[in-house]
C-alpha cells in the first residue's frame, strides 16, 4: 500500500504544494474555500501529514520532554495519564524520560537537546533544583511540577507548600489526642521530605507535651515503608505516625497488621497525595489531599504559555491541601 504524499494531495486537489502546506501549518494564512478543498482531498486519500518532516521547516517539533525518577511510586501512574492527555490535548505530543538512576543534569540536558523538544517538564519532588535550572540555563522553556516552593524560583514551580502540608499533619495528630507522633520520610536527600519534616517538626514543638521521633525510608515505595516499620516496631514505636507519601503509608500499615497490631487502635497513620489505592476499602488511609489534577492542568497551561513567551517570568503556583478522614486515625475528641 502506498502511502500518500502532500503532493498527491496537492495534484488532487488541483493546488500547489505550498498550498497544501500552509492547510496544515498553525497560523499559516489560507483562505476557507482553499482549506476546504486541500482537506477533502486529504481525506479521500487518507493522508497525514508528517510532524516531524514539518519540524525541520518550522524548527518546532511538539515534543515536550516529560522526565520523572520514581516510576516505582504507582500515584505516578495517575500523574503520567493525567500530563500525557493534557499535552495531546493541546497538540503536543510527550517524550517520556526515567531519571530514576540519573546523577548529572546535564546528561539528561543533552539527551532532550538531542531529540530537539521544545519544552521539559520535570514531574518530580526528589530531584533537586538543578535538574531543573539546567534546562532553563541551554535556553529550554521547563516547568518544575511537584517542585520545592521558592517565592523567586529559577524556574516555574507548580505544586504544594510541602512544609504546611507537614504542619497539616501534625495539627491533625495533636486534635486526635496523639502524645508520642514520629515522622517516617521518604529519601533524606528529597526536598519534599526535608519540607514535610520542617513543617511536621515546627509545629509539634509548640506542644511542650508531646514527644516527637523521625526515621527514613530509602525510597517513596511500599517495600521501603515497610521496611522502615518494620525496623521501628523492634523498638518502641510511636502512637501515630506522619508518614511523608501514600505509598510509604501503605508499607507501613502492611508492616503494623503482620505484626499482629491494629491500626489504628494500637498505631495510627496519616499519609500524604490521596493517591487512588489510599481510597480502596481494603487500605482506608486517611490522608492529605495533592490536588494532583489541578497541579497538572497549571503545568500544561505554563508551558503551553512559554512556548509563546519563552522569556516569561518564573513563577511559583501553590494549590492548598486538606485532610480526607478515613480509617488510619482515631477519632477526634
Amino acid at each position: 500500500m502506498t502511502i500518500p504524499t502532500l503532493k498527491d494531495v496537492a495534484a488532487r486537489a488541483g493546488v500547489s504544494r505550498s498550498a497544501v502546506s500552509r492547510t496544515f501549518t498553525d497560523g499559516a494564512s489560507v483562505s476557507p474555500k482553499m482549506r476546504k478543498k486541500v482537506e477533502q482531498a486529504a481525506a479521500e486519500l487518507g493522508y497525514s501529514p508528517n510532524f516531524l518532516a514539518r519540524s525541520l521547516t518550522t524548527r518546532r517539533t511538539k515534543l515536550i520532554g516529560l522526565v520523572s525518577n520514581n516510576f516505582h511510586n504507582p500515584i505516578f501512574l495517575e500523574v503520567f495519564d493525567l500530563f500525557t492527555r493534557g499535552l495531546q490535548d493541546r497538540g503536543l505530543r510527550p517524550l517520556l524520560v526515567n531519571l530514576s538512576d540519573e546523577t548529572d543534569p546535564e546528561h539528561s540536558v543533552q539527551m532532550l537537546t538531542q531529540y530537539s523538544v521544545d519544552g521539559v517538564i520535570v514531574a518530580s519532588s526528589t530531584l533537586p533544583p538543578a535538574f531543573s535550572k539546567a534546562f532553563r540555563d541551554k535556553n529550554i522553556p521547563v516547568v518544575n511540577t511537584f517542585g520545592r516552593y521558592a517565592s523567586a524560583p529559577d524556574v516555574h514551580i507548580v505544586g504544594i507548600d510541602n512544609v504546611a502540608a507537614g504542619r497539616t499533619a501534625a495539627r491533625e495528630l495533636v486534635a486526635r489526642g496523639y502524645r508520642r507522633v514520629a515522622f517516617l520520610g521518604g529519601p533524606r536527600s528529597a526536598t519534599s521530605t526535608q519540607d514535610r519534616f520542617e513543617g511536621f517538626r515546627d509545629e509539634i514543638a509548640l506542644h511542650p507535651d508531646m514527644t516527637m521521633t523521625s526515621s527514613y525510608a530509602q525510597a517513596y515505595s511500599f517495600e521501603a515503608g515497610r521496611a522502615e516499620m518494620q525496623r521501628l516496631l523492634t523498638q518502641a514505636p510511636a502512637e501515630a505516625y506522619f508518614c511523608g507519601d501514600d505509598v510509604l503509608s501503605i508499607g507501613v500499615l502492611s508492616a503494623i497488621r503482620d505484626a499482629g497490631l491494629n491500626v489504628p487502635q494500637d498505631i495510627g497513620v496519616i499519609g500524604l497525595n490521596d493517591m487512588e489505592m489510599a481510597r480502596w476499602e481494603s487500605i482506608a488511609l486517611t490522608t492529605i489531599h495533592q490536588p494532583i489534577k489541578q497541579i497538572i492542568d497549571a503545568s500544561v497551561a505554563l508551558m503551553v504559555a512559554m512556548l509563546d513567551d519563552p522569556d516569561r517570568q518564573p513563577e511559583a503556583r501553590l494549590f492548598p491541601c486538606h485532610v480526607v478522614e478515613r480509617g488510619t486515625l482515631r477519632p477526634r475528641p
